[in-house]
Parts: C-alpha cells; sequence; structure tokens
C-alpha cells in the first residue's frame, strides 16, 4: 500500500534520512519507533509532502506522491496527524473537524460526513459535549483526540500517527492506544505509527522498524521485536514485552 524506497532527506549538509526503506501492507498497523532525533518526524513529514526528498522515492498505492502537493494527499485517502497536536485553537473543536473534510469534500456527501463525526464522537465521547468549545481550551489529552479526530473525518485508507502518546498522563496513553486499536479494526485503517513509547507501539503493532541515526537498524515482526535483545535493552527497559 505505501512504500518508502531509499530515502535520503537532508537539511542543508546534514542528512536526517539515509537510505530509509520501509513498506506498510494494507491493514497493517506498522511502527517506527526510535529515540529524539532518530528522524522519525522528518520520516512522516517527508511521506506527507512537508519536507523535500533528496533522493528516493515513496509510492501510495502504486502512485509516485512526489508529483503531489501535500494538500492533494488527503484525496488520494492519506492523513496525518502531527506530533504536537497543532489543532486549530481560536476555532471550536467541530470547526476543526469540519477542516479535517476540506481535501475531500468532492468525494464524500454530507450525510458521510456527519455519519462520519458521529462515530468520532462515539470514539471520543467528550469531544462531543464540547463540541462548541474552542480547541485551545481543551486539555492535552482532548486536543490530542480532536487531532485524531480531525485526521479520521477525511475516511483515511492510510493514517501516519506521530507520537500520539507525547506528553499525556499514563491513563490517556492507555485510552489513546486502546482507540488507536478500535479504529483499526473497525475502520481496516493502515496506520503507520511513530512512538517512542515503544511497550505499547509493539503491543498494537503487526511490524515495526527501528530507527537510529537516520538509518534502519532493525525491522521485523512486533513479536521479533519485542524477544530481540537489542530492542528490550534499548527500547523496553530490557524487560520482557507483556501484550494483551
Amino acid at each position: 500500500m505505501l512504500s518508502v524506497d531509499n530515502l535520503v532527506v537532508a537539511y542543508g549538509a546534514v542528512e536526517a534520512l539515509k537510505g530509509v526503506s520501509l513498506q506498510i501492507q494494507e491493514g497493517d498497523i506498522v511502527a517506527v519507533l526510535g529515540a529524539n532525533g532518530a528522524g522519525k518526524t522528518t520520516l512522516l513529514k517527508v511521506i506527507s509532502g512537508l519536507v523535500p526528498i533528496k533522493s528516493g522515492v515513496v509510492r501510495l498505492m502504486g502512485e509516485d506522491l512526489s508529483s503531489f502537493p501535500p494538500h492533494k494527499l488527503a484525496a488520494l485517502g492519506m492523513a496525518h496527524i502531527p506530533e504536537g497536536r497543532r489543532v486549530f485553537a481560536t476555532l471550536t473543536v467541530e470547526e476543526n473537524l469540519n477542516i479535517g473534510t476540506w481535501g475531500v469534500r468532492n468525494q464524500l456527501s454530507p450525510r458521510q460526513i456527519q455519519e462520519t463525526k458521529e462515530w468520532i464522537f462515539s470514539l471520543f465521547p467528550i469531544l462531543k459535549t464540547r463540541r462548541k468549545q474552542l480547541a485551545g481550551t481543551l486539555s492535552g489529552g482532548e486536543q490530542q483526540m480532536l487531532a485524531i479526530g480531525r485526521g479520521l473525518i477525511s475516511k483515511p485508507k492510510i493514517l501516519l500517527l506521530d507520537e500520539p502518546s507525547l506528553g499525556l498522563a499514563p491513563i490517556l496513553v492507555q485510552e489513546i492506544f486502546r482507540v488507536i486499536k478500535q479504529i483499526h479494526e473497525e475502520e481496516k485503517v493502515s496506520i503507520l505509527l511513530v512512538e517512542q513509547n515503544a511497550r505499547k507501539a509493539l503491543s498494537i503493532a503487526n511490524y515495526g522498524y527501528i530507527l537510529e541515526t537516520g538509518k534502519i537498524a532493525v525491522h521485523g515482526a512486533a513479536a521479533e521485536l519485542r524477544e530481540n535483545e537489542h530492542v528490550k535493552a534499548a527500547y523496553l527497559g530490557g524487560a520482557r514485552l507483556q501484550t494483551r
């Protein structure tokens, strides 16, 4: 579905990504893990057209994305939930959701948009009660829910999630990952999940890549990565990961 081939990205003379290749099959959750500065956010920004490519190619369902500006990718079925939520603080919750439909208004009927909005409210009931509230007055967890909802309302085929657990209390992290799993199961959306919380990411992913200083250091099925000694020592605290 999504393929990244030998991707090289540079900021001036510094290469942030050094020949990165990965694939996401339809219906999979793929985790990209790594420390701060490893290149995870850069990878998502390249895929969604926000950062230029020095060399390599990104394809979505066979289409070379280099010919598509970022605002056209929603029509291809991609939604990117950025690190830090990036909600529109001076707009209401509902207005933020409506903005998420902008790139697909010719593809979805008003009824489909309303039905999707109600489904999002079923995932995040607090958003329904705060639908007329300014997004900037929401808590961090509520803003993360809104950012995910804004991505989902375009009914994407693939969802790019950048650090959805960042800065959240443990109970909210648990809830966000529960909802990500529910979205995947109910809508069959493919998910590329960038996370520092390797334990949570590998508990829901099918496959994973470990990105270190701009290169793929290890990759494999999530179950294999949970047992990999390097991954356990560097990202799982040396402890055996228990799945649920």
